[in-house]
């Protein structure tokens, strides 16, 4: 086994011991390069992402969320009922005046590229200057460079330890510890229950490609990068990433990939409709007629396993992607 996954599992029976204590403001915390002040707990919040709205949902916050935007799939069924009672701002990228016009106490954003440096949604100098706190989710910023390449690029591996943190510091940002906590420790147990299925399936000549989705149909497909969230959950399980780029989702042509020749081919299923490909059937319709991709032996032996694009980002979706992941490893005879 893996070094790093042996001692994942080591480090997973540990759960918290200590009795939650409730939060003391004025709360001063470190995030991603920014020191971020709270006198006291956020009643009006909006999300840049996803992952932070059902984090939020998951912590017993939401009603505290006034509006949502940047969204790959439907929201969770037990939040549904929720989600639909709280603005949706904008499916992808909200405008700056749609934020701040909710009059929010936080921002709280998924990933850089949104709320940054070059943020297209705005810069956290913009949103601090109107005394906005915004929180960045650590792992897109924690050994990770966003202003090289389109997406980021890694300098160092993911950690799963970095949805963990996020979720403990929002639990802390809201004053709900011990929901914080318990959240966690179900995460890690199922973490565990994962790596536990995929054992002794002989996956040590395995590998995979995660496609995301691709600008057109014909052209290079963004593909996880090693050092990403696909490639922890890969490696996780026992599985080689054919992909050695440290960008976070690289563009790689299908020769190259065809050549690598994965055994299995991991594809994102989306709801959101901003490129062709981010419908998974037309993901499907290529690979199986196009003549470079249908003669891979993913393709030829239906090794395709589809999992929701959040689920290959950092979110609660990871767990479950884990979960689905090395159930379909298990299902296959990798002999045929």
């Amino acid at each position: 086994m893996l070094p790093r996954v042996t001692a994942l599992i080591a480090g997973l029976g540990a759960c918290a011991l200590a009795q939650a204590t409730p939060t003391h403001y004025p709360l001063t915390m470190e995030n991603c390069g920014s020191t971020l002040t709270f006198q006291q707990a956020p009643t009006r919040s909006v999300t840049i992402g996803q992952a932070a709205t059902e984090m939020l949902y998951a912590l017993g916050v939401g009603d505290k969320v006034v509006g949502t935007s940047l969204w790959f799939n439907n929201v969770l069924a037990q939040y549904k009922a929720q989600d639909d009672s709280i603005e949706r701002l904008a499916n992808n990228e909200p405008s700056f005046e749609a934020v701040i016009a909710k009059r929010p106490q936080l921002v709280a954003a998924e990933l850089e590229w949104v709320v940054g440096p070059q943020g297209v949604v705005g810069t956290r100098e913009q949103f601090h200057e109107l005394k906005i706190p915004t929180y960045l989710l650590p792992s897109d910023c924690e050994g990770k460079d966003n202003l090289v390449g389109a997406d980021g690029t890694r300098l160092e591996p993911f950690r799963i330890e970095t949805i963990y943190k996020s979720i403990s510091q929002l639990a802390q940002i809201f004053d709900v510890q011990e929901r914080g906590q318990r959240l966690n420790d179900e995460l890690k147990a199922r973490l565990a229950k994962s790596i536990a299925t995929a054992q002794g399936k002989g996956l040590k000549q395995a590998s995979a490609l995660v496609w995301f989705s691709s600008a057109e149909m014909a052209s290079d497909p963004y593909v996880a990068g090693h050092k990403g969230i696909p490639e922890f959950m890969l490696q996780t399980l026992g599985l080689r990433n054919v992909v050695q780029s440290d960008e976070e989702w690289p563009a790689v042509g299908w020769e190259t990939i065809a050549k690598a020749n994965p055994t299995f081919l991991v594809i994102a299923r989306m709801d959101r409709r901003r490129y062709p490909a981010d419908d998974h059937e037309k993901k499907l319709a290529f690979l199986r007629n196009d003549p470079v991709t249908r003669n891979m032996d993913a393709v030829k032996n239906n090794r395709i396993i589809i999992l929701d694009a959040l689920a290959l980002q950092a979110s609660l979706r990871t767990f479950d992607g884990l979960e689905q992941l090395a159930a379909a490893i298990d299902g296959y005879d990798l002999g045929k």
